[in-house]
This record gives structure tokens, C-alpha cells and sequence, in this order.
């Protein structure tokens, strides 16, 4: 059964509060207890994969209409698209998560302070996580997996457009987790946006808040909410291909980085050139994307070079065009002197999400990992790579491009905080602070 959170206020903070109750008690609960849940679950999804992409193709024809009309944009249509291969990544996901090592209860330091004063450091779940995303109903199951791995109960809402493939998998994890000794009170979902409010206004009772869609959304719930928010407002990510780059490996990685996802945030937005590869690689890099239908928007340092006539789908860019997440079939192109100046656009321009180098020079990449301002660096490889699956984590529940922990793709060891244990035999601080009190030792000790 499905455990939406209704539109009446006291309804929605019943619901929060069970949620934080059940948070304490999944919190305790034994890793294999979790681990066992979570195979449930993914068979579960297995079990009702039929139901789930009819329920999809249903908010499909719905969006259809809505993308006809201009009232959602085809990155947005992209989307929400739940296919077989997609949904069983996402079960292959949950299996992969199933077996990470348990990211709860790692002692992180343990020391002692005193004969019989011991203080250990370990991992906790951070407790009542709200996660509030647009489209992607492929992120809901992701989402669920990493918090009940990790310990933490949720509060999620969804979006209209994909309420009907939302419904379905979640009415199925309900179901498996039930069977595995979980409380319904764990996980509570709607698709209404007066809980917005409510949810942005709990905090001593919701933990955190992962946001998960546009720019404009990202910036509201940070804007009107005292509680943490752990996100990114914009995906602006760039490939440099450096003076020493390998011509083809530089456009597999540019094609790659655009056009793989556009709709995504890891991909490429905007392409800089050195110049002294720029007028052979130009015409290689605007024939490649013409014949990928990508539009491609080049400042006056490319137009120099080469005739955007030549190229059927180039344009001149732009001020604008530069540090503008398309999410899009459009990339912005520039030619740089030197990779400092590329360093300083990317730090200036970008969105710290990832970046990346094509070259051979392994000078010119230690000095783009160490003066890039991103959670991502890459050399020789597409930005399309950030992400949490490809990263071995089973999922992400979101990307962070902040600089406090967690950072980029936020897997498992994202989700937990520590908490400090002290345990003493009638200890007291007084007997330190006397002129001829006893000394701390602070021996750290075998974990």
C-alpha cells in the first residue's frame, strides 16, 4: 500500500513524526537484516517490472501532451523515460547496494584518554532524510535502496508528471519492506506540493533535505528552509582539450560528454580548445557534432579559425552561452591560450560539478586536478562517468558540488554522520583540573 503524505498540515506532520520514529528504530536495525531487505525489494521491483513501465508509459503519453503544448521541455520528456534497460539497471543497482559493506556503525577513531576512559568515533545514520525530485522515477528506488542501507528513514516527493510510475514502485518496495519487519512509517511519498512548505518548516525532525531537479527548484528549497540542504543548482560541466590532447580520443570524449545524455547534469555544456591544437581539431570537433544534430555555439576566438557556414548547425555564442546549462542537443565552444586561462574560465564559469582534461601530458593534468575547483576531475575520460553507479556505489542519491562532506555522487558513505562514545569508570573532569591533577594520555588505540 501506498504511504502518500496528505495535504492536510497536521496530517503531514503526523506523518514526519512517525517517519522520525521509524528512522530509530531502522537506525538499530542489524546490517543483515537490511541486506536482506533490500534483495526483497529489488525482487519485488523485478516481480512488478510489467505494471511499473505500463504505469510509465502511461505518464509518458500524459508528458507527450504536456511537451506539445510547451509546458515541459524535452530534457524534462527525457527524463521521465523508464525503460526495461533502465529499470533493470536500477534492480542491478539495489543488488549492487546490497552488498556494499555497511557504512553504519565504523569506528572511526578510538583513543584512550585516561586509564579506563575510552572515546571512540563512529558512523551513525544521519536519521529523517526529505528528498524532494522532478522527472527521473528511476531515482525513487535508487534513492530508498541507499537510505535503508545506510539506516535512514525518508520523506519523498515526487512530481506530477510521474505519478503514476512513482505509485507503481513505490507500492512494491512498500510491499517487499513490510514482509522484511519494516515499518510503512519509514518511507512516505506524495506528489502534492503543499507538503513543500510543511517539509521545509520541520526541521528538529527532518535531518536533511537532497533536492533533485531544476536550478529553480534547488535554490527555493535552499532559500526557505533552516535545515541543511545537500544538492546542486546547475550541472555546468567542460571538457578542455589541452595542447597534448590525442585528436581522437578528444572527440570520442566531446561526442560522448554531449551527447550520450544531454538531459543529464554530468553532461558537457561547454568545449574549450587550446590554440595551437584548434585549427586541426576544430573542424573534426563542428563535423562530428553536425552529423549528432548538436548545435554548436562558438565564441569569436573559434569563428577566427574556421567559417561557421561550413557547419550547418553552428551558431556565434554568446555571453550568455558560456556558464549556461543547456541540457540540451547545444554546445558552447572556445578556444583558449593557455590551460591557465582554461583553469580560470572553468573555475569562473562552471558549477563545481566535473570537469575534464584530454591530454597526454601528465604536467599539464596534475595541474588541472590541483587547481580545478570541482568535486569531479578527469583526464581522458567522459563527465558522463560521474555518476554513483559507474562509480561502484550501487546509486547515488544525489550529486553535491559543495565542498563539505559528502561531494560529488553521494553514495552510502554520504548518508551516515558519526557520533562520539565515551565510556569511563566514574570519571570526572575535576580530577583534571586540579594544579596536581591526573594528565590525559590520549593513546590512540587498535580500532
Amino acid at each position: 500500500m501506498v504511504n502518500p503524505v496528505e495535504s492536510n498540515p497536521t496530517s503531514i506532520q503526523e506523518i514526519i513524526a512517525a517517519a522520525k520514529a521509524a528512522s530509530f528504530k531502522l537506525g538499530a536495525m542489524s546490517n543483515h537484516d537490511r541486506v536482506q531487505a533490500l534483495q526483497a525489494m529489488a525482487s519485488a521491483l523485478t516481480a512488478e517490472k510489467e505494471g511499473i513501465l505500463a504505469a510509465n508509459q502511461k505518464d509518458l503519453d500524459a508528458a507527450k501532451i504536456a511537451l506539445t503544448n510547451g509546458e515541459i521541455d524535452q530534457a524534462a520528456y527525457k527524463r521521465l523515460v523508464l525503460n526495461e534497460e533502465k529499470l533493470q539497471t536500477v534492480i542491478d543497482g539495489i543488488n549492487q547496494v546490497s552488498q556494499l559493506e555497511s557504512p553504519v556503525g565504523k569506528v572511526l577513531l578510538k583513543r584512550e584518554l585516561d586509564d579506563g576512559l575510552i572515546l571512540s568515533q563512529i558512523t551513525c545514520p544521519i536519521g529523517l532524510i526529505a528528498i524532494i525530485f522532478e522527472s527521473r522515477p528511476d531515482a525513487l528506488p535508487q534513492i530508498i535502496a541507499l537510505c535503508l542501507k545506510s539506516g535512514n528513514a525518508a520523506i519523498l516527493k515526487g512530481g506530477n508528471e510521474a505519478q503514476a510510475t512513482n505509485g507503481a514502485i513505490f507500492s512494491a518496495i512498500q510491499n517487499s519492506l513490510s514482509k522484511s519487519g519494516i515499518s510503512q512509517d519509514t518511507y512516505a511519498l506524495s506528489h502534492n506540493r503543499e507538503v513543500v512548505p510543511a517539509m521545509l518548516s520541520a526541521d528538529g525532525q527532518i535531518d536533511l533535505i537532497i533536492p533533485r531537479g531544476s536550478n529553480e527548484l534547488v535554490r527555493h528549497i535552499i532559500d526557505n528552509t533552516r535545515i541543511p540542504v545537500l544538492g546542486h543548482a546547475a550541472g555546468i560541466c567542460h571538457v578542455y582539450v589541452d595542447e597534448k590532447a590525442n585528436i581522437q580520443k578528444a572527440l570520442d570524449i566531446s561526442i560522448d560528454a554531449k551527447t550520450n545524455y544531454p538531459a543529464a547534469c554530468n553532461a558537457a555544456e561547454t568545449i574549450l580548445v587550446h590554440k595551437s591544437i584548434a585549427a586541426q581539431f576544430l573542424p573534426k570537433l563542428l563535423k562530428a557534432m553536425v552529423n549528432e544534430n548538436v548545435q554548436c555555439r562558438c565564441d569569436q576566438s573559434v569563428q577566427d579559425l574556421i567559417s561557421l557556414s561550413d557547419y550547418k548547425t553552428s551558431i556565434a555564442a554568446t555571453n550568455d552561452d558560456f556558464g549556461c546549462e543547456f541540457s540540451a542537443l547545444v554546445v558552447a565552444i572556445k578556444v583558449v591560450e593557455t590551460i591557465d586561462q582554461a583553469i580560470a574560465h572553468i573555475n569562473q564559469f562552471g558549477s563545481n560539478h566535473t570537469e575534464t582534461i584530454v591530454t597526454e601530458s601528465d604536467t599539464a593534468a596534475t595541474k588541472f586536478f590541483d587547481e580545478i575547483n570541482s568535486a569531479g576531475v578527469f583526464q581522458n575520460a567522459s563527465t558522463r562517468f560521474a555518476d554513483g553507479f559507474r562509480y561502484g556505489f550501487g546509486a547515488e542519491v544525489g550529486i553535491s558540488n559543495g565542498k563539505l562532506h559528502p561531494r560529488g555522487p553521494v553514495g552510502i558513505e554520504g548518508l551516515v554522520s558519526y557520533k562520539y562514545k565515551l565510556v569511563g569508570d566514574g570519571h570526572i573532569v575535576a580530577s583534571y583540573s586540579e594544579k596536581n591533577g591526573r594528565k590525559f594520555k590520549h593513546i590512540d588505540l587498535e580500532k
